[in-house]
């Protein structure tokens, strides 16, 4: 016989669930239940109240050891710690690139306390954490968010991970195998930005600094093992380069812990005294990178990717400590530029220079979009541009076209569009709990001190038309960073590219353009005639 199927009313279903009280409740039987009472079983919540304390203030906080402890003030029930070392690949000089990537890989594996990165996950889910490590030219970050009244754990956790890994054989074969992979999907993807990023940086600046690998080369895999970690780990995981970081916890309540799990501990490599740490300043001298690649396999899913050529041209800006730091925000915002599939929309930056004159008058452009990397010591303003091989020379010329009018005039009504975009995503960026913790850790690991998002705002606001200018000129006196990628049948030499951004109007010498759309001359005849 059938089973018999019985439809309940939405209530019936209710009590058969458990999830509804006695009849008294229903709205027919109490219909006087004002909404201010409280909630049966459920826990009374707490308001955020305005007081005359400055909520907004970063505290920070020197221990004894050097180690520097820095919150801020949100509102809520979770928060965001980490720490946050001033090692990165840029401090790999006398070392084989790729120990930063593998101590990104390796973190929050097995450590002194916990036996396995399961054992340290189970524990972070009692909190409701979850945990993530970073690593950056400059920066490591070990980052945790989990509910505020865990916090005392969550510092004894990432005390143990940073400062006793166990770094087993094990581990580290897993590591290498991790980064085999990852290197051979860099070569595969489609967006080829990151490598470009790679690329750009090693042009700039060549075998220094940031301009080192940041990703493992493939011939130092086998060479990182635990002894040579735990010798870089000694010269740069020392409590003067590090900060403890918090934001949604209490100041005095982080420091204690500081005070409890991170001061007087023997990390595993030891106690001995830094001996190789590098204190170089990086030294900008640009040039030129190609890599010919076959394009054509590139796709993503069942839709094919045209074929493209990527450039990407670069040239020297400044520092984040520098006042010229700011401007020159406003300037990358004010390139803006993305994909030709872009659909715009409120934020897109449709209105953007490369935008209205690159990508909506030419429409073989697939992309334009300008970059702003920004260090301790330095700075990097670069435009990246994708189209079809056949027309790479007249892309080249647009881009270098565009850098040359940024020292033109600037507009009043795009300088306030870019200066509100840019403080506009500033603020929205700030309402996320880990991109505070960020910049918290990274002004103070960076100056000691951090500036609040109001001075940056005011900041921001003050940057003039003059100012675009002055720092445009300054700019353009440095010789630019070139990174091709795909086929460069057509690429210009790199001598033009660099007369291009010294001349009035950013075109190629005239004889390169008289002939460029001639496919029947050599690219090899066509540079005799011109020299």
């Amino acid at each position: 016989m059938a089973a018999r199927i019985t439809r309940l009313r939405p209530w019936a279903q209710l009590r058969r669930c458990g999830l509804a009280g006695s009849r008294r409740y229903s709205s027919a039987g109490y219909p006087g239940v004002p909404l201010s009472t409280p909630l049966p079983h459920l826990p009374r919540p707490t308001y955020a109240t305005v007081d005359g304390h400055d909520k907004h203030e970063t505290r920070i906080t020197v221990l004894e050891n050097g180690l520097r402890v820095a919150s801020q003030d949100k509102f809520g029930q979770f928060c965001t710690v980490g720490v946050l070392v001033n090692a990165g690949s840029r401090h790999e000089v006398t070392f084989p690139s790729g120990i930063s990537h593998f101590l990104e890989k390796l973190a929050f594996s097995s450590t002194a306390q916990f036996g396995s990165k399961d054992e340290i996950l189970r524990t972070l889910e009692k909190h409701g954490g979850i945990c993530d490590c970073q690593s950056s030219r400059d920066t490591t970050m070990f980052a945790v968010s989990a509910e505020v009244k865990g916090l005392e754990s969550v510092i004894d956790l990432l005390a143990d991970v940073v400062l006793q890994p166990r770094l087993t054989d094990e581990e580290l074969e897993m590591t290498r195998m991790a980064i085999r992979f990852e290197l051979e999907d860099l070569q595969m993807r489609p967006d080829p930005e990151p490598l470009l990023t790679e690329m750009i940086h090693a042009a700039a600046y060549r075998d220094n600094t940031v301009g080192l690998p940041r990703f493992c080369p493939t011939g130092n895999i086998e060479k990182v093992d635990q002894k040579l970690i735990h010798t870089f780990l000694r010269n740069y995981y020392t409590p003067d380069r590090m900060v403890l970081a918090g934001v949604g916890v209490d100041h005095d309540q982080l420091v204690e812990c500081a005070r409890k799990y991170l001061m007087g501990v023997t990390p595993v490599w030891g106690l001995g005294k830094p001996t190789d740490v590098d204190q170089s300043v990086s030294q900008y001298t640009g040039g030129i990178i190609k890599v010919e690649k076959d394009m054509t396999d590139v796709s993503l899913g069942p839709t094919p990717i045209p074929e493209l050529t990527h450039i990407m041209i670069g040239l020297e800006s400044c520092s984040f400590l520098e006042e010229d730091f700011i401007p020159f925000a406003v300037l990358n915002m004010m390139m803006g530029g993305g994909g030709s599939f872009s659909a715009g929309g409120p934020g897109k930056g449709m209105f953007t220079r490369l935008y209205l004159n690159v990508l909506n008058r030419h429409h073989w452009m697939y992309n334009a979009t300008a970059y702003h990397h920004s260090y301790e010591d330095t700075g990097l303003l670069c435009i990246h541009a994708s189209a079809d091989p056949r027309q790479v020379r007249e892309m080249v010329e647009i881009i270098t076209r565009e850098f040359i009018l940024m020292a033109g005039s600037v507009g009043e009504m795009e300088l306030e569009r870019a200066k509100t975009q840019l403080q506009s995503m500033l603020m929205m960026n700030l309402e996320s709990r880990p991109v505070i913790f960020e910049d918290v850790g990274r002004q103070v690991l960076a100056t000691g001190t951090r500036k609040l998002p109001l001075e940056l705002c005011r900041l921001i606001g003050e940057v003039t038309a003059n100012d675009i200018k002055r720092v445009t000129a300054k700019m353009l006196r440095s010789k630019p960073a070139v990174t091709a990628l795909g086929d460069l049948s057509d690429l210009p030499t790199y001598e033009h590219i660099q007369q291009a951004l010294t001349s009035k109007d950013g075109r190629l010498p005239r004889i390169y353009r008289l002939f460029r759309n001639d496919r029947s001359i050599k690219k090899s005849e066509l540079y005799s005639v011109h020299n």
